[in-house]
């Protein structure tokens, strides 16, 4: 899997590499199951922060789209229709706290579409 940032680009490098996976994941380069780069490995490959790496793949964690355990790496779930249900539902969580509805409306009105 190759991974290029873009220095120049006003988006964050942990979004930029965040992004280049879930790509690689949805066009099936890597399949679930399959282990990513090490963290440092791919931070020194890219000559980013280790945490900047962290960061990214936290993202993909928090999404559904990988497993990040100690001593065992990253791995690929590849949900990614979770991952992106889950997205559908920060936006809506996010609109909802703009309007103002507190988080038991939110699923009252939820629980009347399921």
């Amino acid at each position: 899997m190759l991974i290029a940032i873009d220095e120049r680009s006003t988006e964050p490098l942990f979004r930029q590499i965040a992004s280049q996976i879930r790509r690689a994941i949805a066009g099936g380069k890597v399949q679930a199951g399959q282990r990513l780069p090490a963290a440092r490995e791919l931070a020194g490959s890219l000559d980013v922060n280790l945490h900047t790496v962290l960061r990214a793949f936290g993202e993909l964690r928090d999404e559904g789209l990988v497993e990040m355990r100690r001593g065992r790496g990253v791995t690929v779930l590849g949900r990614r229709q979770q991952a992106d249900l889950r997205q559908s539902a920060r936006v809506l969580a996010s609109e909802a706290r703009r309007q103002g509805l507190s988080g038991a409306e939110l699923l009252r009105l939820v629980k009347e579409y399921l």
